[in-house]
């Protein structure tokens, strides 16, 4: 049978070529497809006739589910050697059931299964079953498992009473029941078999009827959905073998909603799930299971989904040092409800394959707690022991992670989280931090629910988020790895117990009034169908590390409700060293805002070591805790100084079917003004905190001074984040903040520079000031030594004394005017009337040391047609920072002037010089204007009053490009498409000009269609000056030239005429073309005019020279442009290597990489969703199709020609 995730994927590209080719929007998700078909239907054409199949491949019934009768002496010997550790546990299980059958066995009587959760006697089957099938020779375990299903084939039901909506624990009870009857059907005699398949026809069927109807069969990647539907899987599996046709309608079932669960994970980029880590594993659990069951039952492939390449991550970036707790984003537990281990190793077998899946089992299951909180539930345990097994390679050799001794920060860009310190063993340097600001449902789900690309998404009520929390700008912190804040876990959705700020009075308030918290709070579980809740959002702003340090933040205004008219909740944090922790909240309301205060909480969960009070040098309150003799502390204070008292409290909660106890300490803060700031620092036993304060309080940013162990740091942080001219005034480049220390300045974003030699150069050990006093001082001690011996000198006194006095005002005035010019209080502003400049020149204080000018980046993207260059949009687009802007476009064309720019390529070069000679000034004021005031420029564009006839003509020559059909069109159906067109064209200028309305100081990002600007980047540095910042993409020749060919039907180099056009760029004087009217010939275009002459030459031929020529200009040209103006970017590390490339490109813009553009990058490259015009889907493996499509002796051919510049820029020989 055909795979059917490729047929799957294959649909989707149909389905997706009617958009990619379209104009791009502005929208996040106007690349993405509109899934407008049901795959229903598809789904069920590709598995007709699965059971009909199935019968004919297996002569023995079972084992089939995980593996068959023939595989089960293997799986004995395994038991015995590679995977001895594994049966251990499993027989340590058994041993543990049998000890205690009271416990363990189902009840005799119906009315106690049912009255309380039972997901237990379903989890624990599946081991014990396993067990039997690897020792026969055990009958008291055999024995105690037929005493198990008997009793649970007797129930009428396995519904749980006081649960009547929830078929959870029927799901458990199915998948238990038919694994272990798989496992053990051939120990088992007939009777026994009739009666065990029976039941499991009839839950199946009763699972079934219930998807029809309950939330669960509509609610996607939602816990519930996962484990019923496996449930109905697994029993249509086992009982369909001899009544195919009802059973593959439940397989149907089954198959439509988890390839849409499939789908939909792809488009998670991070390999995280919005439930947290315990329900995740709950989720992943099920996934990994499906996967496996689909691939070898029905030869659907999931495999290459990009979330199961991700995953692990999930479990290994959520670890606390010490491998046995998880950060309690969302309704958690202390760590995993199931497994890790089994979906570790099913990573590394099947996805990996670097042995880091394996290693991250090994350590957890090495570290697993004994006793205490951290212990797992007896329901849930062992239930993952069979499939662990099953998968766990033992060929693979268990291997960390590259960097694993080191402390990393780790971004989950969906998720909205960052952590840092994770899966480190315990140790004193080894700390952890974790911080949360995201999407409801994350960034995916949020985005599809809003942008509704997708028919088959009825908004949220697809989905189900109601695990998740009140919490974005939440954060944990434990220092050394004793947990100091922490999150309150599973409980009531209230604010207070995440880590978040609540305000007073609140109109809309609906618990703790007069407070209110986040949107969606108050309840069980998170209300995300109330007002505004669906839209509640916060955002990672920015999330850096160099060295031992991290600066993190998050904007969270938009999870409030909008009634207590707040402008922004910013929360920053700022990991000093592995002891010391800076938070900062900036928040800003409304004048008529009926806020008055602010009130932070802090948690911890731990009931051992309990916060006391405590007080930072008599100055500011704060909260201490001692474990072991050793004190971890934090205080606070607001941006006047003010540092309340805390209370200090306890509180129990309702935790799944538990209680949970938590304290924590609350700090409440009036909001007298539009603007507060708070400050609050957490520190542990091993540094000496001497000194905190804020030393600059601008509107735009803060300045802070902390002294710890005996050095000075000064940190600086930017509030006003959305304004990039605002960044670079106030810290010198575009991050978020900076710490000047020890004659060091750390740039986040950017890295650590020296500026000692800066230093050196400004320090003054005596001031001006202070000189002028003492030449003043001089003079009056001279003078009275001079008026003590008047008699002496023939000058009379009324002289001497009145050229004292001048000088002595002089010098006066002089030390007056450096004092007004240095001075930075508050008062010299009111003097001069000027705020502004005080904030820029305080600001700019580090800066000026530095002696680094400000310069907002001007970004200038060109390449060849066909190159990919049009991938880096997804790097600047729905940015505060940027304005993605195509050119050209129907409004946006390059002026006409005496030289025509071709739109796919021409010889001429164009030079400084041009621009000091006045060339092309046409050209040059309309760059001027797009680029200095694009704002203006935009605003000038008539957008009804255009050529019509251009319009038209741009939109005919685009529609003949993207001509699908032969089909001839009425003259009025004509009309109508040139009016869509034209429709959509005055639309993206529109939305160019909303963007600037929202972000004002936004730089324009110039991506320049046509390869013959490659050869004029020296001409934009003239006009532009040292602001430009030009992005050349340049891509493998073979798949260029192989997407100019083959990508398309027809072509690309017919739909672009290539052959024509090229012809046509040599005719003039001395075949030089148009490029005689300036002289600016490229003659590494000699060898393709050659080349065309030749009546041998041939398309590939013709490309392979055209690539060479145009490369081999570009580089020569662009060689002497300096290394701040100029960046080669090849289109393969893109999309092979984004993360590393997008910070590379924004390391070169002066600017940190946002969390939501790496997202939106990582997208584009890694989950095939994402499609390029006339290129299709881009992979890392798509990218190379042309090795596998391409003629041989094409590839050669192209490798002859274009070898050494493939040699110079990294493109090995594929032939050889």
């Amino acid at each position: 049978m055909a795979l059917m995730f490729t047929g799957h994927t294959l649909f989707l590209a149909l389905m997706m070529f009617a958009v990619f080719t379209l104009e791009e929007s502005v929208s996040n998700y106007s690349d993405w497809v509109t899934f407008i078909d049901n795959v229903d239907q598809y789904e069920k054409q590709q598995l007709e006739g699965l059971s009909a199949e199935q019968k004919l491949k297996k002569t023995v019934l079972h084992p089939s589910l995980y593996f068959d009768a023939e595989d089960v002496q293997a799986l004995r010997q395994k038991a015995h050697t590679s995977h001895s550790h594994l049966f251990r546990a499993i027989r340590s299980a058994v041993m543990v059931m049998l000890s205690n059958p009271l416990y363990y066995l189902p009840p005799p009587k119906h009315v106690d299964f049912a009255a309380k959760w039972n997901e237990i006697y379903g989890n624990n089957l599946p081991p014990l079953a396993f067990y039997c099938l690897l020792c026969p020779e055990d009958k008291a375990a055999f024995d105690f498992a037929l005493e198990y299903m008997d009793r649970m084939a007797g129930y009428k039901n396995w519904l749980v009473e006081n649960a009547p909506g929830d078929e959870v624990p029927l799901g458990h009870s199915l998948t238990g029941f038919a694994t272990a009857f798989d496992f053990l059907y051939n120990s088992l005699e007939n009777e026994r078999r009739q009666k065990y398949l029976e039941k499991i026809w009839s839950v199946s069927e009763e699972m079934y009827e219930y998807s029809k109807v309950r939330s669960w069969g509509k609610q996607l990647l939602h816990n519930h959905q996962a484990t019923n539907m496996l449930a109905l899987l697994i029993g249509a599996l086992v009982a369909g073998v001899d009544k195919g046709s009802q059973a593959n309608i439940w397989k149907h079932t089954v198959v439509d909603v988890m390839e849409k669960t499939m789908f939909l994970l792809n488009h998670i980029v991070d390999g995280s799930l919005d439930e947290g880590v315990a329900y995740g594993s709950y989720t992943a659990k099920s996934v990994t299971q499906y996967v496996f069951l689909a691939q070898r039952h029905f030869g659907i492939n999931n495999l290459e989904n990009n979330w199961l390449k991700m995953h692990f991550w999930f479990y290994y970036a959520t670890l606390l040092p010490g491998f046995q707790r998880t950060v309690g984003v969302a309704d958690s537990n202390y760590n995993w409800f199931y497994g890790p281990e089994s979906q570790l190793v099913f990573l590394d077998k099947f996805i990996m394959k670097n042995g880091a899946g394996n290693w991250l089992a090994q350590q957890i299951r090495k570290h697993r707690p004994k006793d205490g909180p951290m212990v797992p539930s007896t329901a849930q345990r062992w239930s993952t022991l069979h499939t662990e097994f099953i998968w766990y390679a033992a060929e693979i050799t268990p291997q960390p992670p590259p960097d694993y001794s080191t402390a990393k920060m780790h971004v989950f860009p969906n998720w909205g989280v960052v952590t840092y310190g994770a899966g480190l063993p315990n140790g004193q340097t080894n700390t952890f931090v974790s911080f949360k600001s995201g999407k409801l449902g994350g960034r995916a789900v949020y985005d599809i629910v809003h942008f509704q690309p997708y028919a088959w998404i009825d908004g949220w009520r697809s989905f189900n988020p109601g695990h998740e929390h009140p919490d974005q700008n939440s954060f944990t912190f434990a220092p050394n790895g004793q947990v100091f804040v922490s999150e309150a876990l599973y409980g009531p959705k209230l604010s207070h117990l995440n880590n978040v700020l609540v305000f007073a009075p609140s109109p809309t308030s609906q618990c703790n009034q007069p407070w209110e918290g986040q949107l969606g709070e108050c309840a069980q579980w998170l209300k995300w169908i109330g007002d505004e809740v669906g839209d509640s959002t916060g955002e990672i702003i920015t999330a850096s590390q160099a060295g031992d340090m991290m600066f993190v933040s998050g904007e969270a205004v938009s999870a409030y409700t909008s009634a207590m008219k707040l402008k922004s909740v910013y929360r920053v944090l700022l990991l000093l060293n592995s002891q010391t922790l800076l938070v900062v909240d900036h928040i800003e309301k409304e004048e008529d805002s009926p806020v008055n205060s602010v009130s932070a909480f802090f948690h911890n969960l731990d009931i051992d070591f309990k916060y006391i009070p405590y007080k930072f040098k008599n100055k500011y309150n704060g909260a201490m805790m001692d474990v072991w003799d050793a004190h971890y502390k934090m205080f606070w204070f607001d941006h006047h100084g003010s540092s309340p008292v805390a209370r200090i409290q306890e509180a129990e909660q309702a935790a799944e079917f538990k209680k949970r106890w938590t304290q924590f300490v609350n700090v409440t803060f009036p909001m007298k003004n539009t603007l507060t700031r708070i400050v609050y620092l957490f520190y542990g036993p091993y540094v000496n905190v001497s000194n905190c304060r804020l030393i600059d309080n601008a509107k735009s940013g803060f300045q802070i001074l902390l002294s710890v162990n005996n050095t000075e740091n000064t940190i600086s942080v930017v509030t006003e984040y959305q304004n990039l001219k605002t960044r670079f005034d106030y810290l010198g480049f575009g991050g978020f903040a900076k710490v000047v220390h020890e004659n060091k300045v750390t740039k986040f974003g950017l890295g650590t520079e020296s500026v000692e030699k800066g230093i050196k150069n400004n320090r003054v050990v005596f001031p001006f000031g202070f000189k002028v006093n003492i030449i003043a001082g001089l003079i009056l001690g001279v003078s009275l030594v001079i008026l003590a011996f008047q008699w002496r000198f023939y000058i009379s006194f009324s002289k001497m004394l009145r050229w004292i006095l001048i000088l002595v005002v002089t010098l006066w005035l002089i030390e007056l005017v450096d004092v007004w010019s240095m001075c930075t209080q508050p008062i010299c502003a009111k003097w001069s009337s000027d705020m502004t400049r005080l904030e820029h020149d305080k600001g700019n204080k580090a800066k000026q040391l530095e002696g680094n000018p400000v310069v907002l980046p001007d970004v200038i993207i060109t390449s060849l047609p066909a190159s990919g260059a049009e991938i880096l949009k997804q790097l600047f687009f729905n940015s505060s920072d940027f304005l993605y802007v195509r050119i050209p476009t129907p409004y946006l064309e390059i002026p006409e002037t005496e030289f025509e720019i071709d739109s796919f390529v021409d010889p001429c070069e164009w030079k400084v010089s041009d621009v000091q000679n006045g060339h092309f000034r046409l050209i040059q004021g309309w760059l001027q204007s797009l680029v200095r005031g694009t704002k203006l420029h935009l605003q000038n564009i008539n957008l009804y009053e255009a050529s019509r006839s251009k319009i038209a003509q741009h939109s005919a020559i685009s529609k003949d490009k993207r001509k699908r059909s032969k089909k001839r069109e009425s003259l009025s159906e004509q009309r109508s498409r040139a009016r869509g067109n034209q429709d959509k064209d005055a639309e993206y200028i529109r939305e160019l000009r909303r963007h600037l309305i929202y972000y004002p100081n936004a730089r324009p990002v110039l991506s320049l269609s046509s390869g013959s600007w490659t050869s004029k980047l020296p001409f934009f540095q003239g006009i532009l000056g040292p602001s430009m910042r030009a992005l050349y993409v340049v891509r493998d020749p073979r798949a260029w030239i192989y997407s100019m060919l083959y990508k398309n039907k027809p072509s690309l180099y017919s739909l672009k005429n290539v052959s024509q056009r090229l012809a046509a760029m040599f005719k003039g004087e001395n075949g030089k073309g148009k490029c005689s009217l300036n002289e600016g010939y490229a003659f590494e275009y000699e060898s393709l005019r050659k080349e065309l002459s030749n009546s041998n030459s041939n398309a590939v031929s013709v490309l392979s020279y055209l690539w060479l020529t145009n490369t081999a200009a570009a580089l020569r040209i662009n060689g002497d442009l300096q290394p701040t103006n100029y960046r080669l970017v090849k289109f393969e590390d893109i999309v092979s290597f984004p993360q590393k490339t997008a910070e590379t490109i924004f390391a070169f813009l002066g600017i940190p990489l946002p969390p939501a553009s790496l997202n939106q990058i990582l997208f584009a490259t890694s989950t095939s969703l994402f499609y390029l015009p006339y290129e299709g889907e881009i992979s890392p493996s798509s990218i190379h199709a042309w090795k596998q499509n391409m003629p041989s002796e094409e590839i050669r051919r192209i490798e002859d020609i274009c070898c050494s510049l493939m040699d110079h820029l990294g493109y090995p020989k594929f032939t050889e």
